[in-house]
C-alpha cells in the first residue's frame, strides 16, 4: 500500500481527553476516532490490527476443537428473564423496544443464546464434548467509559461455551480452553500472569482471569513472592492477623469524641495505631440494610460482601438510613445496639478491648469485645488483602500490582442449562443436564494492553503478530530516480511474497516518515537514501535504537527472517 492513498490522520498533539498511554497512540496513530463516550470508529490501520488479533484467536480455538458461529445482537426480553438476569444486569444494559412495544436488549454477554442453540440442536451425548465461540459486538452502558478501549460501551469480544456430560469432561474442556488461551497471548507477545478470579454476574465455581501487568490497570492483582499464587484483589482470600490489643478483661467504656468521625481523627485523640479500632460501615444490599465490621486499617471488599449477600445491587448507605439503624450522625456507628445485621471480618474475632462507634453522635466506645458486648450474625472473610499480608495457600509475603484484564474463564457449570432445560441422552438413553464453561477474550482491550507493554516516547512498537503492515519502505527523495526506482523493486518483491508493506511515496522531508513510521509502529524500516545507486540501505527494526546498512538483498532476507519467527 502507498501511503500516499492510505487514510492515516496521524496527530501530532496529544489529544485532551486521552489519559493512557495506549488511548493517546491509538488516537495519535490513526487507529480510531471517538464517535462518543466510549465508542468509537475504527480506521484502516485499526480495522487491520483488530483483524490481525481476531485471527490469532480464531487460530487458537480452532486448533484446539473450538467451532465458530455468530449469535446476533438484539436480543428479546424473555432470554434473560428465563435465567434471571434481566434484572442482574441493571442500568449496564442497553434496553431497547420494537415499534410493537416489545422489550429488547442490546447482547452485553451470551450464555443464555448459545444454551438455547446447543438445547435445540443437540440430543445425544455423541456430540460431545463440544465448544462453540463467536467473535462479536458487545453492548454495556458503563457509567464511566474511560482509558480509551480499556472500559468502553461498545467492545468486540471473543466469548466461547463447552458443553459436557461430567464434571470431569469439564475440566478437560477448562484446561483446554486455558491452553488455548496461553497460546493466543504468547502469540499477541504480551506478558501475562494467570490469576483465580471472582465469577460476578456470569456465576459458576471455578474462575481465572488472564492479566497484563500495567500501572493504568484497574483491576489489582495480589501474588505471593514465595509460592507463586496469584488471584485478583476481589477473589484473594484474607488470612487474619494478630495485632496488639490491650491485655485484659477490662470494661467497655464510653468517651465523648466531638466532631470526631475518621480513623485518622480517632487515631490523634486515642494516641494508638489504627489496627485498634474497628470500623462499622453501613451498607444497603438492595433493600435490606446491613452493617459491616472491619479493622481500623482495612477496607471493606465489597465483591465478598456482594457475594455473600447475594444481592444485585451494593453501595454505602445514604445518612438518613444510617440515622435510622444507629440513632446518631455519620461516622460513629458501632454494632452495639445496631438495628440491623452485623457481619464481622474474621480479623475482628481476634481482637478484644477495641474502639468502635457508640450509635450516638460524637461518642465512641472504647474495650470492646466480640460476644461479651454484642454478638454479629456471620463472621466471614470480608476484607481486602493487601501488600505484606500471608499467603493463604504457603504463609509467604503477598505482594500487590495493577494489571489488565484481556481474558476471563469460568467454571459456569448448570446454572444456565437447568434454567433453559439443556439436557443430552447419555450411553443408557438416559436425559442429562449439560455442564457448561464460559470463555472471553476482549480484542479491543487486548490491542491496547500490547500498547501499553509495547510502546515508547516515539509511538507504537507492534509485535510482528499485530502490525498493520510488517514492513515499511521509506524513500528519502522521491524525485530521485535512483531511489525511487530501488525503493519500488523492494516494495513489489515484498508484494510479490504475500507481505503486509507500505511505501512511503510522500513528497515529505525524511524526518516526518520517519516519525510516522515509528509513530504507527511498523516493525521494520528499510530507507532507501543516498547509496541507492550502490544497492545498499539502510535496514532498521523498530524494536532497536540502531539502524545497518546493507545491500537491498541482505535487507530483504533479514526482514523475511524477523516476521517470519
Amino acid at each position: 500500500m502507498k501511503v500516499s492513498q492510505l487514510l492515516i490522520p496521524t496527530l501530532r498533539e496529544v489529544p485532551s481527553e486521552a489519559e493512557i498511554s495506549s488511548h493517546r497512540l491509538m488516537l495519535r496513530a490513526g487507529l480510531m476516532r471517538k464517535a462518543a463516550a466510549g465508542v468509537y470508529s475504527y480506521l484502516p490501520l485499526g480495522v487491520k490490527v483488530l483483524q490481525n488479533a481476531e485471527n490469532i484467536i480464531r487460530r487458537g480455538m480452532n486448533r484446539h476443537g473450538a467451532q465458530e458461529l455468530l449469535m446476533p445482537a438484539i436480543l428479546p426480553k424473555e432470554v434473560l428473564e428465563q435465567s434471571g438476569r434481566w434484572d442482574v444486569f441493571g442500568p449496564e444494559m442497553f434496553r431497547l423496544k420494537d415499534r410493537g412495544g416489545r422489550d429488547f436488549f442490546l447482547g452485553p454477554t451470551h450464555e443464555e443464546m448459545f444454551t438455547i442453540t446447543v438445547r435445540d440442536e443437540v440430543r445425544s451425548y455423541k456430540n460431545l464434548p463440544m465448544t462453540l465461540y463467536q467473535i462479536q459486538t458487545k453492548y454495556r452502558d458503563e457509567r464511566r467509559p474511560r482509558f480509551g478501549v480499556m472500559r468502553s460501551r461498545e467492545f468486540i469480544m471473543k466469548d466461547a461455551y463447552s458443553f459436557d456430560l461430567t464434571e470431569e469432561g469439564l475440566d478437560k474442556s477448562y484446561k483446554n480452553m486455558y491452553e488455548a488461551y496461553c497460546e493466543i497471548f504468547k502469540e499477541m507477545d504480551m506478558d501475562f500472569t494467570v490469576v483465580d478470579a471472582d465469577s460476578g454476574a456470569m456465576g459458576g465455581s471455578g474462575s481465572q482471569e488472564f492479566m497484563v501487568k500495567s500501572d493504568v490497570g484497574e483491576d489489582t492483582i495480589v501474588y505471593c513472592e514465595k509460592c507463586g499464587y496469584a488471584a485478583n484483589e476481589e477473589k484473594m482470600p484474607g488470612v487474619p492477623t494478630e495485632c496488639k490489643c490491650p491485655e485484659g478483661d477490662l470494661p467497655m467504656e464510653k468517651i465523648h469524641t466531638p466532631n470526631v468521625k475518621t480513623i485518622d481523627d480517632l487515631t490523634k485523640l486515642f494516641e494508638c495505631e489504627p489496627s485498634l479500632f474497628v470500623k462499622t460501615l453501613i451498607y444497603r444490599a438492595d433493600d435490606k440494610i446491613v452493617a459491616v465490621m472491619v479493622r481500623g486499617d482495612r477496607e471493606v471488599n465489597e465483591t465478598k460482601l456482594q457475594n455473600y449477600l447475594g444481592c444485585i445491587d451494593l453501595e454505602l448507605a445514604e445518612a438518613a438510613a444510617v440515622n435510622d439503624v444507629t440513632g446518631a450522625a455519620v461516622g460513629f456507628a458501632g454494632p452495639v445496639g445496631i438495628k440491623c445485621d452485623v457481619l464481622m471480618d474474621l480479623e475482628v474475632e481476634k481482637m478484644k478491648n477495641f474502639i468502635i462507634g457508640a450509635n450516638e453522635t460524637d461518642y465512641h466506645y472504647k474495650n470492646v469485645c466480640v460476644n461479651r458486648d454484642f454478638t454479629p450474625k456471620a463472621v466471614l472473610d470480608l476484607r481486602n488483602v493487601v501488600s505484606g499480608d500471608a499467603c493463604p495457600k504457603c504463609g509467604g509475603t503477598i505482594r500487590t500490582a495493577q494489571g489488565i484484564e484481556v481474558g476471563h474463564i469460568f467454571k459456569l457449570g448448570t446454572k444456565y442449562s437447568k434454567a433453559f432445560g439443556c439436557t443430552c441422552l447419555d450411553e443408557n438413553g438416559e436425559d442429562r443436564t449439560v455442564i457448561m464453561g464460559c470463555y472471553g477474550i476482549g480484542v479491543n482491550r487486548c490491542i491496547a494492553a500490547v500498547i501499553e507493554q509495547h510502546s515508547d516516547e516515539n509511538g507504537i512498537i507492534w509485535p510482528v503478530s499485530l502490525a498493520p503492515y510488517k514492513v515499511i519502505v521509506v524513500p528519502v527523495n522521491t524525485s530521485n530516480e535512483e531511489q525511487a526506482q530501488l525503493a519500488e523493486k523492494i516494495y513489489g518483491v515484498f508484494r510479490e511474497k504475500g507481505i503486509d508493506v507500505l511505501i512511503d511515496d510522500r513528497n515529505e522531508r525524511p524526518g516526518v516518515k520517519f516519525k510516522d513510521a515509528d509513530l504507527i509502529g511498523i516493525p521494520v524500516r528499510i530507507t532507501v537514501g543516498k547509496r541507492a545507486g550502490e544497492g545498499v540501505v539502510e535496514y532498521k527494526l523498530r524494536s532497536e535504537k540502531d539502524s545497518v546498512d546493507m545491500p537491498a538483498d541482505d535487507a530483504f532476507k533479514a526482514a523475511l527472517e524477523y516476521i517470519s519467527k
